[in-house]
Parts: structure tokens; C-alpha cells; sequence
């Protein structure tokens, strides 16, 4: 059994200032929009970042799940966990995990094979915890929701090669880090600074505590940069840098790792 971390989706008040943002500082190109996300309320815009995604919804009218989603967290901020099960297994063991700890599966559906599983922050904490089965099973290649084929012609890499690590904040990390662990059905451990996490194929799901007064969500990405100088440089001048080794877009903390 393995699960791998393919999309990192964030939510936006306005769609247009985070995408100038991610192609400005992070030097990523746009290589899907959605349309289909229109029936939740949403626009949205993916980039690959390597062999994964970063994604970014907006909405587009009053009362959205996502419109409230940002007023409870005041603002722009990470919104998904979306992770790729190597089976149709794992992705229904993981499930009746979910369901046997009371967590409600928000929305679910058969989209041309690819089966989709959100499970609700209400009861994950923090986040959307999304765990997909993808039946031709390309761990670095086809990605329904980034359109199937064809989204690596607007890879780029000079800048940002990948992430490493989503990290999610709660008052209370040590309870939020043993739910998604025990979903996920992978044991927690403690990385060298003494956080918990666990270990996805590609990436680590890391917690800590929420001391930026915006409660419990997903709160940064360890990103894997070439250019860091230039990275930086970039930040500066759209007013994203926070410090040598991080810089904050749609009111995320990116945190610099040298490729």
C-alpha cells in the first residue's frame, strides 16, 4: 500500500492576484483550468510543480463551501490534502478507516473511472483530506484533475523542482496528527526538530502548533528550489518574501529547501 501526495489545492478570495503570484515568484505556468468546478461556486487554475500539482480555487458567487471556508479562517489560505492511492485497495481500506473513526466523506464520485473521496475538516481537522484512485495508475504522469495528458508541456523547473512536505497547524497537533495518521494507516514519528508527521511515497504530512491566530488548517509547504537568490529576488519585489528561507503566498508559509 502506498499513497502519494499529487495535489496541493489553496483557496483564494480572488483567483487572479494568487496565479500572478505562483508564475511570478515560484516561475510555474497554468496548465489546467477546471471548468467542471463550476458547479461548486468555484474557478480554478493548476500548475505542475514537478511531477505534482499545486491547485487554486476561488469562488465565484455568494455561499460556497470555499467562501466559508475562508471566513473561518480569515482569508486566503491551504484548503486540500490530495493524495493518489496506488490501488482501488487502498483507496476503499482507507475509507472504511474513515468511516469506522466517524469521519463523513464530503463528496465522492466516479469521474471516467477516477474515483474521488473527500473527507470533511470538520472531522479531519484543518483541511480537506482527498485520497484518489486513478485506474491507469501513473504515480508521474495521467492526473484526472489536472486534465489526464498533457499537462507536462507547461512544466517548468528552474526555479521550483517539487515539495517535500505539506505542514498543517492545529491548538492541538498531537490529536489532529494521529487522525489523519490513523486514515491514512501509517504511523506517526517525530522528524528532527521534534514535529510529528508521517511519511507519504513522495512527501511528509507534518503538524504543529497554530500560533499565527488563524486556528487549525494547512498552513505551510516545504518546497525543493533551484534558484533561491532569484526566488527571493521575485518575492521581494511582489512583497511575498517573510525571511532568507520562506516567503508566503495566498497566506501560506513556503518554506525554501535547496534542491
Amino acid at each position: 500500500m502506498t499513497i502519494r501526495l499529487r495535489q496541493i489545492c489553496f483557496v483564494a478570495e480572488k483567483l487572479a492576484p494568487v496565479v500572478e503570484d505562483l508564475t511570478s515568484v515560484f516561475g510555474l505556468e497554468v496548465c489546467f483550468v477546471d471548468e467542471g468546478v463550476g458547479v461548486f461556486g468555484l474557478e480554478n487554475s493548476l500548475f505542475p510543480v514537478g511531477s505534482n500539482f499545486f491547485e487554486v480555487v476561488a469562488p465565484t458567487k455568494d455561499n460556497t463551501a470555499a467562501g466559508r471556508f475562508l471566513r473561518r479562517r480569515n482569508g486566503d489560505g491551504g484548503y486540500m490534502v490530495i493524495c493518489q492511492c496506488d490501488s482501488r485497495e487502498t483507496q476503499q481500506a482507507r475509507r472504511a478507516q474513515a468511516q469506522e473513526l466517524g469521519v463523513r466523506i464530503a463528496w465522492e464520485q466516479d469521474i471516467h473511472g477516477f474515483q474521488c473521496m473527500q473527507l470533511h475538516p470538520g472531522d479531519t481537522g484543518g483541511a480537506f483530506f482527498e485520497l484518489d484512485w486513478d485506474p491507469k495508475n501513473e504515480p508521474e504522469g495521467h492526473w484526472e484533475p489536472a486534465g489526464g495528458d498533457g499537462w507536462d508541456t507547461a512544466r517548468r523547473t528552474e526555479v521550483v523542482s517539487g515539495f517535500s512536505a505539506v505542514e498543517l497547524q492545529s491548538h492541538d497537533p498531537q490529536s489532529m496528527a494521529q487522525r489523519w495518521a490513523d486514515i491514512a494507516g501509517i504511523p506517526l514519528r517525530q522528524d528532527d526538530q521534534g514535529r510529528l508527521s508521517f511519511p507519504l511515497e513522495n512527501a511528509d504530512v507534518r503538524f504543529v502548533e497554530a500560533t499565527d491566530g488563524r486556528g487549525d488548517g494547512l498552513g505551510g509547504v516545504d518546497l525543493v528550489v533551484a534558484d533561491v537568490q532569484g526566488l527571493l529576488t521575485r518575492a521581494e519585489q511582489r512583497g511575498c518574501r517573510v525571511s532568507d528561507d520562506q516567503v508566503k503566498v495566498c497566506g501560506v508559509r513556503f518554506y525554501l529547501k535547496d534542491a
